[in-house]
């Protein structure tokens, strides 16, 4: 079906397609339709970061900034969902255009720029949410927010999404914000993730419960680099990692239309730049921490190709835009076969 309604889609302006989309899957969820209209896997129960997964498949940050479409998005049969960017303060984002859909390589641009409705919104919308599962939430900073002041705004969401949330993601990866990779290396990142470590033993003692924390990371880092963030992540005690973010290589699709946008690359370009920083980062970083898989996800074999380089859970977003929602039930299934498999073998 979503094969056939996908050139329907297409022709519209992509930002404004997103958000007409949610909204029809909002109401046809109020309806009961998309229970009747998608085929929900059978459990894959998955365990990291101390919390229990539906499915091991889940929904990346970006496509519900704001939380509002959480029960609609959840019966599309994910294990887990993750929303945000959000920031401390509402933010429009930056100027339209802004998104870009490049079809021939099934990939997408896009320079967002943490368009969102703040925290407080956000935090609504998640006690309104009646879905059980486990929820993420991807915090950032606002744009306006220097970097030497970074912890004070990921401090405040941390704090404010601390009671909605299953998990937590400091994003410091977005290509959108200017600077905001700079707090991936070096003196920053420690004194970050110092900080947010130290705020989030506070929370856990406080409200009596404990919020994993994850960071997630860029695909346009080098090897050395890589070993570096590893080792700091690792020294932290972080809980887990997101790997990755969107890259700013374009050699996937040079010469196509919209290829020279600025912003963020996913989409199929993606998979196997962030595969290999997945492969890299699991290779640095304490077995210990789980890592999820996401980039570039378009076939249940992908999510496959991510468990086999270190990950744990997968998620996917731009896939969906040009699979559908039957991605995901494809995507458990797979993986349930290596599971399988992997217990045939043994």
């Amino acid at each position: 079906m979503y094969s056939l309604l996908r050139p329907f889609l297409f022709a519209c302006d992509p930002e404004k397609t997103h958000e007409r989309t949610l909204a029809w899957a909002d109401a046809a969820h109020r309806l009961g339709l998309i229970r009747l209209a998608t085929h929900r896997p059978r459990p894959l129960p998955t365990k990291a970061f101390g919390l229990t997964f539906e499915n091991p498949v889940g929904l990346a940050a970006g496509m519900d900034k704001n939380g509002a479409h959480i029960d609609a998005l959840a019966q599309l049969g994910f294990g887990f969902i993750e929303v945000g960017t959000v920031t401390p303060r509402p933010q429009a984002g930056n100027p339209q255009p802004r998104l870009f859909r490049i079809p021939q390589k099934q990939a997408i641009i896009n320079r967002m720029g943490f368009n969102n409705d703040g925290v407080g919104a956000l935090v609504g919308n998640l006690e309104r949410t009646r879905w059980k599962g486990v929820i993420g939430v991807n915090i950032g900073k606002n744009k306006d927010t220097p970097n030497d002041s970074a912890l004070r705004d990921y401090l405040y969401c941390l704090e404010r999404v601390w009671s909605g949330a299953g998990y937590i993601v400091i994003n410091i990866s977005s290509p959108n914000t200017a600077g905001l990779r700079e707090l991936q290396h070096g003196d920053p990142l420690r004194a970050l993730l110092a900080g947010l470590r130290e705020e989030q033993e506070r929370l856990s003692a406080l409200r009596r419960v404990r919020r994993p924390m994850l960071v997630k990371i860029a695909p346009d880092l080098d090897e050395r680099s890589i070993d570096a963030v590893a080792e700091a992540l690792g020294a932290a005690g972080v809980d887990g990692v997101v790997a990755t973010n969107t890259t700013l290589e374009r050699a996937e699709v040079a010469g196509l239309p919209h290829a020279e946008e600025a912003g963020g690359l996913s989409g199929a370009p993606l998979y196997g730049r962030a595969t290999e920083a997945l492969r890299r980062l699991r290779a640095h970083l304490d077995p210990k921490i789980p890592i999820i898989g996401v980039g570039g996800i378009l076939s249940g074999a992908d999510a496959v190709g991510k468990l086999s380089a270190g990950a744990h859970l997968v998620q996917c977003y731009s896939g969906l835009i040009y699979r559908g929602p039957g991605l995901v039930g494809e995507c458990v299934e797979a993986i349930r076969r290596r599971r399988e498999q992997g217990v045939r073998r043994g």
